[in-house]
């Protein structure tokens, strides 16, 4: 999660079990409008083998409809799911094993620059892509692919980065007074908040690196709420420019 980073420095947040492993969220945000809800992200679902489970230590993994009910919402509402990507733990919970879509009744938005990367993807990030985790959507007609920053509402915009996979969106909400910037695999986790914290998973950290200095620095200036898909702890905050680099500001409780 952290690429060369030496390990003294990054476990200082993020402690690590005896295999190596920390502890990581997968946070999906629900945006409620009058005629629209909006799910962004559908978490690693539930297509996994029990040596798999093993591996990444999965735990109170759920699918995103089972997910809703238990924070007391009605998944039948949801009419629009964006996925930031296709990695297997951001799209896996939008397929059932059968290949049937979790929210068969809503479209799924993505980029059609990572729908193509997704279907022949690069040896560096192949094993992150899973067909059955998405072909089924294109295959029923439930995909729409965006081309580039494209607003899909009313204060929802997808804004588009490149460095960890091509084509990767992430969603900016806004009511005109706070803006919220869902940031997905841009800024992982709070501590991913320093610009030289990139993961090896990433495809060019370079250009990883360039577009957290642009967006970061835009909250920064902005006054915008980061959310945070991966850390295990925080939900979100605001950022602020420090004396050497980014810093984390005040947590914001998610409502």
């Amino acid at each position: 999660m952290f690429g060369v980073v030496p390990k003294p420095l990054w476990e200082r947040t993020n402690p690590a079990d005896e295999r190596n492993r920390i502890d990581l969220g997968m946070r999906l945000l629900l945006i409620r409008g009058p005629q629209r809800t909006f799910l962004v992200d559908a978490g690693i679902g539930d297509k996994w083998s029990e040596k798999q489970n093993s591996i990444y230590r999965l735990e109170n993994s759920l699918l995103p409809d089972e997910a809703l009910r238990r924070a007391g919402h009605d998944p039948d509402s949801v009419t629009d799911v964006i996925l930031t990507h296709l990695h297997f733990d951001h799209a896996g919970g939008a397929t059932r094993a059968d290949g049937t879509p979790v929210f068969p009744n809503a479209h799924y938005h993505l980029q059609r620059e990572q729908f193509e990367w997704g279907r022949d993807p690069a040896p560096k990030d192949r094993a992150s892509f899973r067909p059955l985790d998405f072909m089924p959507l294109f295959e029923q007609d439930r995909l729409m692919l965006h081309d580039g920053r494209t607003g899909v509402a009313d204060g929802v915009e997808l804004l588009v980065v490149h460095g960890h996979t091509r084509g990767q969106q992430m969603v900016k909400v806004s009511d005109g007074t706070t803006t919220l910037l869902y940031a997905a695999d841009l800024v992982p986790t709070r501590t991913h908040l320093r610009t030289p914290y990139v993961m090896a998973y990433d495809n060019e950290p370079l250009r990883t690196i360039a577009e957290k200095v642009e967006w970061v620095g835009r909250a920064a200036d902005e006054d915008w709420i980061i959310f945070f898909e991966h850390d295990a702890h925080t939900a979100a905050c605001r950022v602020r420019r420090g004396d050497k680099d980014f810093e984390a500001g005040d947590e914001v409780l998610i409502a």
